[in-house]
């Protein structure tokens, strides 16, 4: 089948069966696992990534041979070393504006059966969205959490516990906790082998330049997998602007959830969230068992706001501390991680002080400082994902990185390629993704990837977005009641009306006959006393 026969209806139907993360369904059979090819069949025509119409080809991966930095000092013990070829050296590359594991899906930004609509989407401050907004995006975060992953499974061993593929190991997940379970499973210790024998000095998503580009990433899939589970393709990820806030603004029981008056580590009993369970959320007990996050239910989810070590986390960060991070001109300095001087990455990720620049230690700052003050399940590294804040908190951090990017337009040339922190060099595969997406292909500004921030528009495009649309939103919510009203309103004012014309006539009728009959004397008397009286009279 050619792309032009495809109809509409057919690519609604494919574009919500499929998803995003790893692992593909189709690639978790022995078979698969044990040729290394992960090259699904696309629905669309029944040809291979969708050969028959263009779409893409099944080829081998080719992986960036360039040298790491010396934190990870080991080879060949990770599944995650050079990602995918431990699971798969053969996946789908697609062409144009298509993509997924099968390419069945256009590149973000783009629209249609043919992918070649290109669309902006505008992502809004959670405080400008309108009621029934606000609604909608907690039912969608608990629609997420309530219903199982269509397109993928999660891991829950290694390659080698799976006997390299012959006996996989994979559970089904919801749609929330798969991606959690991405967070986790990027950020783990590596297994050395034995009980809580690990290398935790590793981490394919934090602490390095890869920070910004794999979370931009990841928002626009969670971002993407909801549009699929819900058939609102106009949904965008709202941000908290946090900057200034002396608390929780969004910790009520109308957005994320209030604080419970029963027990100030648990959720507000009024809220929905006070029902879910976390996930990946206790990487102790996996590395004392040599195993993996399996994603079962490990206990409520816990915040407590405020109540964290005052001498780590001093306050929120300010409108200042922003700016002064935004002034930095290097995105990677000196060792590429955590210690990093005069680094925009580091000091928003928030292990250097955004008025110096210089890497300290003992405090948490930026980023950083809004896991902690958390102070509950989004307080740790590889389960805080499970805390919905994390999706508001990352939003925001993706719009200052596209502040850096817009002020100091740099290019791809300052992403490093080479001896960064294992998976951060610029040709390195974002771990966990199927399909594969490098991390300097990330550097770059939103409006390629078809997004907007609301406070970064231009004032006229502002008042829209923040100002217009939620009412215009409202309006939408309850045009029919509005119908309804005018419609009675017609009525009722048509009956009023009526009434009162005929009261009108009747008075008006009263008025001839009142006149009427006080002539009426004088007429006669007239015709008594001759036609001259009566003319006078009249």
């Amino acid at each position: 089948m050619r792309p032009s026969s495809i109809s509409p209806l057919l690519f609604f139907i494919q574009y919500l069966g499929l998803s995003l993360q790893q692992f593909p369904r189709p690639c978790t059979t022995p078979e698969v696992l044990q040729s290394k090819q992960c090259c699904p069949v696309w629905p669309g025509d029944g040809s291979v990534c969708g050969v028959l119409s263009g779409r893409g080809f099944c080829r081998d991966v080719t992986v960036s041979d360039l040298p790491n930095g010396p934190q990870y000092p080991h080879s060949g013990v990770d599944d995650r070393e050079r990602w995918p070829l431990v699971f798969y050296n053969r996946t789908c590359q697609c062409a144009g504006n298509y993509m997924g594991f099968d390419c069945g899906e256009c590149k973000f930004g783009y629209f249609g059966p043919n992918c070649g609509e290109r669309r902006e989407s505008v992502r809004r401050d959670i405080f400008q969205l309108s009621v029934a907004e606000r609604q909608r995006f907690v039912s969608y975060l608990n629609l997420a959490k309530t219903t199982t992953s269509p397109g993928y499974m999660i891991v829950t061993g290694t390659y080698a516990q799976m006997n390299d593929g012959a006996t996989p190991m994979f559970a089904n997940v919801s749609v929330y906790d798969l991606f959690v379970w991405m967070h986790y499973y990027v950020s783990r210790d590596a297994l050395l082998g034995g009980p809580g024998n690990v290398w935790a000095d590793i981490d394919f998503a934090h602490e390095s330049a890869a920070f910004l580009p794999w979370h931009r990433v990841y928002l626009l899939f969670w971002e993407h997998e909801i549009r699929k589970l819900t058939g609102d393709f106009n949904f965008t990820i709202p941000y908290w602007d946090w900057r200034d806030a002396a608390d929780c603004q969004v910790c009520t029981d109308e957005l994320m959830g209030a604080r419970s008056p029963l027990n100030p580590n648990l959720i507000s009993p009024s809220s929905v969230f006070s029902s879910w369970k976390v996930v990946c959320s206790q990487p102790e007990d996996y590395n004392n068992r040599e195993a993996l996050c399996d994603g079962s239910p490990e206990g409520p989810l816990l915040r407590n706001p405020g109540n964290h070590d005052r001498t780590r986390v001093r306050r929120l960060p300010t409108s200042a501390d922003v700016e002064s991070v935004l002034s930095l001109t290097e995105y990677e300095t000196g060792s590429m991680d955590r210690r990093a001087n005069m680094s925009f990455r580091n000091a928003l990720e928030g292990f250097a002080s955004p008025e110096t620049g210089l890497a300290i230690t003992g405090q948490s700052l930026m980023h950083n400082s809004l896991h902690v003050f958390m102070n509950g399940s989004m307080s740790s590294v590889q389960g805080s994902a499970n805390d919905p804040i994390f999706l508001l908190h990352h939003a925001f951090i993706d719009s200052i990185f596209e502040q850096w990017l817009r002020r100091h337009q740099p290019p791809r040339t300052h992403y490093p390629t080479a001896n960064a922190p294992i998976g951060h060099n610029d040709g390195y595969f974002m771990v966990p993704f199927i399909p594969l997406y490098r991390n300097g292909d990330y550097f770059l500004s939103t409006k390629a990837l078809g997004y907007e921030y609301a406070y970064l528009l231009d004032p006229s495009q502002r008042f829209v977005q923040e100002f217009l649309t939620p009412y215009l939103e409202q309006a939408q919510q309850i045009w029919r009641w509005l119908l309804a009203a005018g419609i009675l309103g017609a009525l009722v004012a048509g009956i009023v009306a009526g009434i009162i014309a005929v009261a009108c006539r009747r008075r008006q009728k009263r008025r001839k006959m009142s006149a009427y009959g006080e002539r009426q004397p004088l007429l006669n008397s007239s015709e008594e006393e001759g036609s001259t009286s009566y003319q006078t009279t009249l």
